[in-house]
């Protein structure tokens, strides 16, 4: 079977060229995008994320700035810089590195971001407003995974999906825009009984659990759209016989893409999407101030 690879870098692209018209016609009013990247702790992973962000924030001209806490920091001093740059003006954007040192309480600080702020749509307001049909601020990796799923063309009303993980910031929100499409979903989860049943069943797999290799050919429908949003870390065997790592999806992309009609890469597929609703959530942030502060000026 011919497949298509759904190819998450180009994708991307044709959001930021977006975000980038949207950020010069802000400018021009006199408001500039200005996203604040709180970092608690020392992680690579996270080090890493902020790079990137930084590099995409250059390209379409949002400014980045990393606030830099140790690990030391209790809770409620956390809770106190973040509750400062929610009151800050010209701060349009507020982000959470994960992960944060033990003993903080993740929860509480992504919900003490004001939902207006909370570009990485992690807080329970701005994942709760996808169940009355606002998206706009939703989080960034379920965003994507379905845009992604959309460029494809396929007709997503009525179509049956599989998703495989139900987290809270990936699994369960990508279901809920899916349910808003009038999409068919079924969640399914580790306490699913033969999961095979379920995803040879699905127009549309889509797979966020963290367990490499786990959907194998014999899982997925002929001609269905798969959707991986794992990212895995496995130690592979160089040519020249030395140890490495390699990152993949939670897919095993040999042997579904032999049966798929369109499927994403790890990388390249699902992560650069991500990272381009980053901005794209950060524009429509500072797009809805705009609003609300001329609103309240002519009050």
């Amino acid at each position: 079977m011919a497949y298509k690879i759904i190819d998450g870098k180009k994708h991307a692209e044709i959001i930021k060229d977006d975000v980038k018209i949207r950020v010069a016609g802000l400018k021009a009013l006199g408001w500039s995008p200005r996203l604040i990247s709180v970092d608690i702790g020392e992680s690579a992973a996270a080090s890493l994320f902020i790079k990137n962000q930084q590099r995409a924030c250059e390209q379409v001209g949002i400014e980045y700035e990393n606030h830099h806490y140790p690990a030391t920091i209790t809770q409620r001093e956390a809770l106190a810089a973040i509750h400062a740059l929610n009151v800050d003006p010209r701060v349009t954007g507020i982000i959470l590195q994960r992960p944060v040192p033990a003993g903080l309480d993740l929860e509480a600080l992504e919900n003490a971001m004001h939902p207006t702020k909370d570009v990485e749509g992690m807080s329970s307001a701005n994942i709760g407003n996808i169940v009355y049909g606002d998206s706009s601020l939703g989080p960034c990796t379920s965003l994507a995974s379905v845009d992604l799923l959309k460029s494809t063309g396929l007709n997503i009303r009525g179509l049956e999906v599989v998703v495989v993980g139900h987290s809270e910031i990936v699994g369960k929100p990508v279901a809920l825009l899916l349910v808003e499409e009038l999409a068919t979903v079924t969640i399914c989860h580790h306490g699913t009984r033969n999961l095979a049943n379920h995803t040879r069943r699905a127009d549309a797999l889509f797979v966020a659990v963290g367990k490499p290799g786990l959907i194998t050919a014999d899982m997925v429908k002929p001609g269905a759209a798969v959707i991986d949003i794992g990212i895995n870390q496995i130690e592979v065997t160089k040519e020249d016989g030395t140890k490495g790592l390699k990152t993949v999806g939670d897919v095993d992309f040999e042997g579904v893409h032999e049966v798929a009609a369109w499927i994403t890469p790890v990388p390249g597929g699902v992560g650069p999407v991500t990272v381009a609703m980053l901005l794209r959530n950060t524009v429509v942030a500072t797009e809805r101030q705009k609003k609300r502060y001329e609103e309240n000026m002519r009050e």
